[in-house]
């Protein structure tokens, strides 16, 4: 599915903190609305949309606990200015996932779903970069509930904010469509390293009209 365009990673040469970012030695908790309660027996993971076959996908709390299970060393980059560099993320890689429940070829982009009907959009190749990950674990430690347990995404050449906490299933998309804060005034990309924050700076193929 190849690489994302805005691949992100750090080059010769390149700072280790994108534009406009500072080093946060901690890990500032920030959501948008209330932290919700876990419960394992009606927690679900689904894959549905434009999949190759046509038909959705899902996984109970123990069967995707049982997913391969991989980590990567990455940073993390909020669009409140605050990054955390080096943290190893341990959980299910999307490619897994892409994997088990496979896109049609018409896919273009996919949807993250999480709790009380958070979303987020990420390109489909943002979405298949073999860092992106279904965090479980965090310097080797569960995720607690504030920061995003029982599953987040991160997604680490993107702003924080494309990755969710919360986490219950992507939907593939044929045609891109904006999410929570994409639809609120977010650039709909999200490189830090462009400094792509807010929609005013969008450039045309950015993005859907709001």
């Amino acid at each position: 599915m190849g690489q994302p365009e805005s691949e992100g990673y750090r080059a010769a040469g390149q700072s280790e903190l994108p534009p406009g970012q500072r080093l946060q030695r901690g890990w500032p908790v920030t959501h948008y609305g209330p932290v919700p309660k876990f419960r394992p027996e009606r927690w679900e993971f689904r894959v549905f949309g434009a999949t190759a076959d046509g038909e959705k996908r899902c996984w109970n709390h123990e069967q995707f606990s049982e997913l391969p299970f991989s980590s990567v060393v990455a940073d993390l980059h909020c669009v409140t200015k605050f990054s955390m560099l080096g943290s190893e993320w341990g959980g299910v890689p999307a490619s897994v996932v892409l994997g088990l429940a496979p896109p049609a070829a018409d896919v273009t982009h996919v949807m993250v779903w999480a709790e009380y009907g958070f979303s987020s959009n990420l390109r489909l190749a943002d979405f298949a970069s073999e860092r992106t990950l279904f965090a479980t674990h965090k310097d080797g430690e569960l995720l607690t509930a504030e920061h995003g347990f029982p599953l987040r995404l991160v997604v680490p050449h993107l702003y924080a904010w494309k990755g969710p906490k919360w986490v219950r299933g992507i939907e593939y998309m044929t045609a891109d469509r904006r999410g929570f804060w994409e639809e609120r005034g977010y650039h709909n990309i999200g490189d830090p390293w462009s400094e792509q924050r807010y929609s005013y700076q969008e450039k045309p193929g950015d993005g859907p009209e709001l």
